[in-house]
Formats: C-alpha cells, sequence, structure tokens
C-alpha cells in the first residue's frame, strides 16, 4: 500500500536531455533562437548521440553545416596538428601558410574567370558584408539590389539584405541603398504553369526596375541566392540568372552569388553556380566549407577583389590558422570521397522519396530543390498563398520525437529542409525518411 502511493505522487526525474535545456533558459538570452530541442554528447558521420545516450538521425546538419559529416577522421586531426603549432596571429599581422593554402583550393576549384583572388573571415554574414564593400569600392556606387525571401546573414548590411521581418524586429535602422526585388519563385508566382513565360515576365520586371525602382547606374551590385535557403530551398530558374547576368553586364553591376548555403557538395558540385553554368564576378561560402569551424570566404574576379583599397576589408580573426586548417582537411577528404558526386546521389533518392510521398499527400504544395538541397512545401487546399506552418511545426516536432532531426523553413515556416551529412548511407537515409513519411502521413491523416 505504501509503494502503491508512493508511486502514485512520484515526481518523474528530469532527463539529461530536458535539465541541460533547462540551464541554456537560465542563462542564455531568449533571442538565441532553438530550432529543434535536441542536444547532443557526440556526433559522427550523420549519427547525433544526445546526452542521454539516444541516437539521432541528423537531417539538420548544423544548418548546412556538416555536408563532410560530423567529425571527420582527417579534419579533426588537421585541427589538433594545426592547434599544437599556434592558434593565433591574426594574418594582418603575421602571414601564415594555412591561409595561402586554402586561398589556393579555393580558387583551384572555383574559378571566377581566368584570374580569381580570395579573401577569407570567419561568417557568412562578414562574407556577404565584405562582397559588398568590395563591389561597392569596385564600382564607386552605392546601391545594392536583393530579393525577397534572401537570408544573408544578422549583421547590419546582411541584416538589412535579408528579407524576413521575423529576423530584425526592432532592430531598424537599417543600411541605407538597398532596393528588393520579388523573388522569381515559380511555384508561389506562377499563373499558368508555363516556365518559360514566368521567366520572361520576372526579367521583364527587372529591366522595368531600371524605371521604378532604382537607378541601375548607381547599382554597385545585385545579390541573389541562387537557390534560397532560409527562404525555403527555392531554386532560382537557370534562365533568369542568365538573365540577370546579361543585366549586370550591360549596367556594370558586380553580380553577387550567396552560396553560403549551398556550397560544398550540396547541389551536387563546389557551388550552385556550377550547377548552373552562370559565373558570378563574387561570391560567398561559409558552412561546410569549415566542417562546423567558423571560417568563411569571397572569391571574387582578380581586378574586382583587388579594388578594394588595403586595410579596407578583413578583420581581427580572418582566416584563423587552426579554421584554415580544417577547411583545407575538409576540401581534401570531400575530393577523396567525391563527395559532391554522393550529393547528386542523396539528392536522387531523396527526391524520388519525396515526390512519391507528395502523390499521397494533398497538403504537400511542392517538392523542389538543387542535388541534395531539397524541401518539402506544406499548404491549405493547394494554395500556394495558404501556407501551412503550423503543419510543418507539428511535423518537426512528431519527428524529433521519433528521432529524427530536422528544420524549418520559408518566410510561413511552412517548408521542411532536407540537410543530411551528405555522407549518410544509404540505409540510414531511408531509415530517416521512412520516419518522415510515416510523421507526416499520419499528420495529414492519409492512410
Amino acid at each position: 500500500m505504501i509503494k502503491e502511493v508512493t508511486d502514485k505522487f512520484m515526481v518523474k526525474s528530469k532527463t539529461g536531455s530536458e535539465k541541460l535545456l533547462e540551464r541554456r533558459r537560465a542563462v542564455v538570452a531568449n533571442g538565441v533562437g532553438i530550432f529543434n530541442t535536441a542536444t547532443v554528447a557526440s556526433a559522427s558521420g550523420s549519427t547525433i548521440t544526445d546526452v542521454d545516450g539516444k541516437e539521432l538521425i541528423d537531417f539538420a546538419g548544423g544548418i548546412g553545416v556538416v555536408n563532410a559529416g560530423h567529425c571527420p577522421e582527417p579534419v579533426v586531426r588537421a585541427i589538433q596538428e594545426q592547434a599544437a603549432k599556434y592558434i593565433h596571429t591574426s594574418f594582418n599581422v603575421v602571414t601564415y601558410e594555412p591561409y595561402l593554402e586554402l586561398c589556393e583550393k579555393l580558387i583551384e576549384i572555383l574559378p571566377h574567370g581566368s584570374a580569381t583572388k580570395a579573401m577569407l573571415v570567419s561568417t557568412g554574414a562578414e562574407a556577404v558584408e565584405n562582397a559588398i564593400k568590395i563591389a561597392r569600392q569596385a564600382t564607386k556606387r552605392q546601391a545594392v539590389l536583393c530579393y525577397t525571401g534572401a537570408f544573408h546573414g544578422r549583421t547590419m548590411m546582411a541584416m538589412t539584405l535579408t528579407s524576413k521581418i521575423d529576423y530584425k524586429l526592432n532592430c531598424g535602422p537599417f543600411a541605407p541603398e538597398v532596393y528588393r526585388l520579388p523573388f522569381p519563385n515559380f511555384y508561389r508566382y506562377n499563373q499558368n504553369g508555363d516556365m518559360d513565360e514566368f521567366v520572361n515576365w520576372e526579367l521583364k520586371r527587372l529591366h522595368e526596375s531600371s524605371r521604378n525602382v532604382v537607378d541601375p547606374n548607381n547599382l554597385a551590385a545585385i545579390i541573389i541566392e541562387p537557390v534560397q535557403g532560409e527562404g525555403g530551398i527555392n531554386p532560382a530558374p537557370a534562365k533568369y540568372l542568365a538573365g540577370l547576368r546579361k543585366f549586370c553586364d550591360a549596367y556594370g553591376i558586380m553580380l553577387i552569388f550567396d552560396e553560403v548555403q549551398s556550397g560544398f557538395g550540396r547541389t551536387g558540385n563546389w557551388a550552385s553556380w556550377q550547377e548552373y553554368g552562370i559565373t558570378p564576378d563574387i561570391s560567398t561560402y561559409a558552412k561546410s566549407l569549415g566542417s562546423g569551424m567558423p571560417v568563411a570566404a569571397i572569391l571574387g574576379r582578380a581586378e574586382v577583389m583587388d579594388a578594394a583599397a588595403p586595410g579596407t576589408i578583413g578583420g581581427t580573426y580572418i582566416g584563423n590558422p587552426v579554421c584554415c586548417a580544417a577547411a583545407i582537411a575538409t576540401i581534401e577528404y570531400m575530393k577523396e570521397i567525391d563527395l559532391n558526386k554522393r550529393g547528386k546521389e542523396v539528392g536522387k533518392i531523396t527526391r524520388d522519396r519525396l515526390e512519391k510521398l507528395k502523390e499521397k499527400c494533398p497538403q504537400i504544395g511542392d517538392v523542389r530543390g538543387l542535388g541534395a538541397f531539397l524541401a518539402v512545401e506544406f499548404v491549405k487546399d493547394g494554395d500556394p498563398r495558404q501556407p501551412d506552418g503550423d503543419l510543418c511545426t507539428k511535423i518537426v516536432k512528431d519527428c524529433a520525437d521519433r528521432g529524427l532531426i530536422l528544420l524549418s523553413a520559408g518566410t510561413h515556416k511552412n517548408v521542411i529542409r532536407v540537410l543530411s551529412p551528405l555522407v549518410i548511407t544509404d540505409d540510414q537515409l531511408n531509415q530517416g525518411l521512412d520516419i518522415l513519411e510515416d510523421v507526416i502521413l499520419n499528420t495529414c491523416g492519409v492512410k
């Protein structure tokens, strides 16, 4: 009898994950978002082990950061070896070889015309900030054109370029001379399903902007994500990017491609612009470049990059030597295992599964992406203008309960993005897709 009463009133003890999240709430500012309530004690490949010892399949990839997997051995070894030599000197003060070697490797795999130069920073936002500075100095102009749905970072210029209002509430005033056009989102904005007609209309809008948005002769740069990430994994139509290239050439505008989330195997190449066959004047990279170490890069045509005056770009931690060592090892590892090829394979398996799922589930409005940069968009009544963020949020939560880590995306958080490490095995990829499919069908009431 005593035991029965004790059991009845016994308070369930908290798990290690619950305790860790409780500590987080006590000391970390509320503004730091919680996209998923998973925790981590260790990680390897495409598996995260939480603080309670539960293994989770990772379809988030640290927001697209671990294309080469969690803790790849060559990268870990390179970090350890470099950290034992020197951790920081500042490249502005003391020149070191890892910075130069990384730039050489980046120029080799991401050439921008006949001569390319590079610079290194720590984050994607810093890369965008410096790309804009370079473009302004190269053109002696001020204005920048960007797009709805864009995400370019959280620093002042990058935040101004970022489209989603929720990411910058009460953070203004914003940087001046920034203008915005609707992103050519075919699923959301097409009227009759004809891609050529849609692109022609959007290119007409681009040219009309020279009369009703901003003088192109004052435009330093147009910055675009060839495949939007946070905006909902929206690939720009190839014909649109080709038209954008011609427009920039006609007016002497620098074309900047933000490849921070789409680079390093995610779309099946080192950068999505290589898949499109359209070369920008400047491009930015981060995330999977360093397998999780904070390193980012800006590459561009040599004469454009050299237009920036000495001392006007950079920072204290630009190209930290330990981060450079990690990035060098990451690139070599990606080459060794042919991660670009694997990106295409993972993309095909995933897309085939998601397309079949779309046929069963009317709440899925669209399946789209490039390579292994894929998304599922949920809408009401098959209407692209009626996003269903609540349904998407429930799916992410239920998948987490089943051991699958996912992230939402899109202005209305109604898009699930698949960003699994590209080293994931076919078996584990299909296991994760099985969970995702089961949860979607159950949540959508499909039998």
